[in-house]
């Protein structure tokens, strides 16, 4: 083998024995949280910043955030969305932050109206500040990592990088939940999403970053696998991380990472020339055969009942009366709340209160859309609009960004089935806006 080879072999161990030592001594996951933090502040301000080590430290926390929070590694619990500020400010520093960036300028001043309306509208007994920093930090998130990424030129091996950094805690999650679940056949009873598969956390945040794992290792066995060894690895992984996605039995995630890899093959067969196109037709092959055989498995290994769950059946072969497990109800109930109060919205965390208050359910939601619509009102509608059109327009001006119709994908679809209650979908957007480059003499992926 070549010394690459051994170099992402040992990146891949190191972080697949991490993964395996939280689960011997889960004590080791305070140590990995805090490491992170540190030694991330560390190094961007060491290399200031030089080739983008703030995106590359920035998506590092972010791939490692469901991981930390299932074994309670987190500092707090939603730290990662504050670290990526740290660490896009530290960039900013360093680097500055975009010029033409008035769109998500405009975006974060849209937010402040009903920031201010909560601080009225709240009940009492509410803790205010908690409230609106859970659910205004991921848009906040999401509009400070755009100034920084707006149109930012960034070679495509640098981009790589960042895409790594995200998918190798990942890898460490995966491990993790191996030994954490060793037999499916014995803990899948229902067609019901469980715990028990994803870590005894919650398998809609576990399958979301699963379901980006698993694309992330797909891209890069097809396009970042100079060796037959590196090949092996990186399909290796993303089908273990399908495999592993699949049985949480949450399926918003799974689908997502699927339409990912479909965006991307699309763009590469129509990018690509005749010789290149066939070399792509046995990939597809290799990768649909693969993703057949592993569902085939499951569903030998769970009775069939990976295959009711996609068709939305109970366990009985009944057809489920809700196909979203009863989130349309918080969702209409958010649009009565913005139809009552169209302009400025009902308030930041005010939505929820409505809710208990009128129906008894306080379940938070878990379409950020509907959710922008009730607290923000119109502005909300004004700032999604801003979000869902901006990247289309870049890529009009930068279509090389093979990943950046993937990336708002896993943006718009993520946000409507697992909100923002990550700092993943906000990241991942903000990536969507960089200008990607190729350049011929890249440094290498695993320098970055």
């Amino acid at each position: 083998m070549k010394k690459e080879d051994f170099d992402y072999l040992y990146l891949i161990l190191f972080h697949a024995g991490i993964g395996f030592l939280v689960y011997l001594f889960p004590f080791m996951s305070k140590i990995y949280g805090y490491a992170i933090l540190i030694f991330g502040i560390y190094y961007v301000v060491k290399k200031q910043n030089k080739n983008n080590e703030a995106l590359i430290v920035a998506a590092y926390v972010v791939g490692s955030e469901v991981f930390l929070r299932m074994t309670n590694g987190n500092p707090l619990y939603e730290i990662s969305k504050y670290g990526v500020i740290i660490f896009v400010f530290l960039g900013m520093y360093f680097s500055g932050f975009s010029k033409g960036a008035t769109p998500y300028w405009i975006f974060l001043l849209l937010l402040v109206p009903s920031v201010v309306l909560s601080t009225f509208v709240l009940n009492f007994d509410t803790n205010i500040r908690n409230s609106i920093a859970f659910n205004i930090s991921g848009p906040v998130c999401l509009g400070i990592a755009s100034l920084y990424t707006f149109r930012r030129k960034i070679p495509l091996d640098q981009m790589n990088s960042i895409l790594l950094s995200i998918g190798l805690p990942i890898v460490t999650c995966m491990v993790y939940l191996i030994f954490y679940t060793p037999n499916i056949r014995d803990v899948i009873t229902s067609t019901q999403s469980t715990g028990t598969t994803s870590g005894g956390f919650g398998p809609n945040q576990v399958s979301t970053f699963l379901g980006l794992g698993m694309f992330i290792f797909f891209s890069r066995a097809i396009l970042e696998s100079r060796t037959k060894f590196m090949l092996a690895i990186n399909f290796l992984i993303a089908i273990n991380m399908s495999y592993r996605g699949l049985v949480t039995f949450s399926r918003g995630g799974m689908i997502t990472g699927f339409l990912m890899i479909i965006l991307l093959m699309f763009f590469l067969y129509y990018k690509s020339n005749y010789t290149g196109r066939v070399k792509l037709n046995y990939v597809i092959v290799l990768i649909a055969t693969a993703l057949m055989l592993t569902w085939t498995y499951i569903s030998f290994q769970t009775g069939g009942l990976i295959d009711k769950r996609y068709a939305n059946q109970d366990a009985k072969g009944r057809t489920k009366e809700s196909k979203f497990t009863g989130r349309e109800e918080v969702a209409l109930n958010e649009i009565d709340s913005f139809l009552n109060n169209p302009i400025f919205g009902v308030g930041v965390g005010k939505a929820v209160e409505i809710r208990l208050a009128d129906t008894g359910n306080g379940t938070l939601s878990h379409d950020e859309i509907t959710r922008m619509l009730a607290e923000h009102g119109t502005l909300g509608i004004f700032g999604l609009l801003i979000l869902f059109f901006t990247p289309l327009f870049l890529y009009l001006d930068n279509k090389f960004n093979m990943f950046l119709l993937c990336f708002v994908a896993f943006w718009f679809f993520t946000i409507n089935h697992a909100a923002m209650r990550t700092a993943a979908p906000a990241f991942v957007y903000s990536l969507s806006l960089l200008n990607v480059y190729f350049e011929k003499k890249g440094k290498g992926l695993e320098k970055g």
